[in-house]
């Protein structure tokens, strides 16, 4: 049975002491046992994150990571330095990195496989901007950019996948997409897994939802049959709106 999960993405907020400050509300918090949960703040506090949560239940992923083990490659993060502080999940392929740093999925591709083969988990985005919804490529986008990242993966290795549908355009809009659209993506998704490998690997595959997800709406997003949770940014950066979400299922 494939996992019920929670990500907060923190994106470039919170200090080292909010960071630590945060996580101890979250603690505090009656988070619900059956769902897996994760925070990502930034590099400098993944260590202090690892610290605080550790016996808490609660998870610490990195927001990105480079494709190579080493190197001159200044101002960058290798999987050893995040598996080595403590770290056994990274996000990759945020519409945020694809926007604004210029990552492509045959970057994201490399990036996956270094992950995968240094024994880190991956929760990997992928979504459409507003002009391919608009134009109706939406279904021709996502299937694209999972083709070229993931699909010469090993069934084995989809193990340490997650995949965290997010439409651009509902992403800090305000704007979410309806239970129903998350649904048709989800669905479409699983299919294609199905169809590139088998059911029992597109059935075991935890597909998340990003986009605007706040406590008024999880609910019923995640009670839609495909969604098996949310990345989350905003709204987990406040403790009680995080574990409200949480506990929408």
């Amino acid at each position: 049975m494939r996992k019920q999960i929670v990500s907060g993405n923190w994106k470039m907020n919170k200090t080292e002491s909010e960071t630590t400050q945060l996580i101890e509300e979250l603690k505090q918090q009656d988070l619900k046992s059956s769902v897996k949960v994760f925070v990502a703040p930034t590099f400098v506090n993944l260590s202090a994150a690892v610290k605080a949560t550790k016996d808490s239940g609660i998870h610490v992923a990195a927001q990105n990571m480079h494709q190579s083990a080493s190197g001159a490659f200044t101002g960058e993060i290798s999987s050893s330095m995040l598996l080595d502080i403590g770290v056994r999940h990274v996000i990759l392929g945020h519409s945020e990195r694809r926007a604004y740093f210029g990552e492509t999925d045959e970057l994201l591709k490399e990036k996956v496989q270094a992950a995968l083969q240094a024994g880190l988990h991956v929760i990997f985005c992928f979504g459409e901007e507003l002009e391919e919804r608009k134009s109706e490529t939406h279904f021709d986008v996502v299937k694209k950019q999972l083709s070229t990242a993931l699909f010469d993966l090993d069934a084995t290795q989809w193990q340490q996948i997650v995949l965290a549908y997010e439409p651009v355009w509902a992403i800090g809009t305000g704007e979410t997409a309806s239970p129903e659209q998350a649904q048709e993506m989800h669905a479409f998704i699983r299919s294609l897994i199905r169809e590139n490998y088998d059911s029992t690997c597109a059935d075991a595959v935890s597909i998340l939802y990003g986009g605007s997800v706040k406590p008024a709406n999880a609910t019923e997003i995640f009670s839609q049959a495909d969604v098996d949770g949310g990345l989350i940014g905003g709204a987990s950066l406040q403790a009680e709106d995080f574990a409200a979400i949480v506990n929408g299922f």
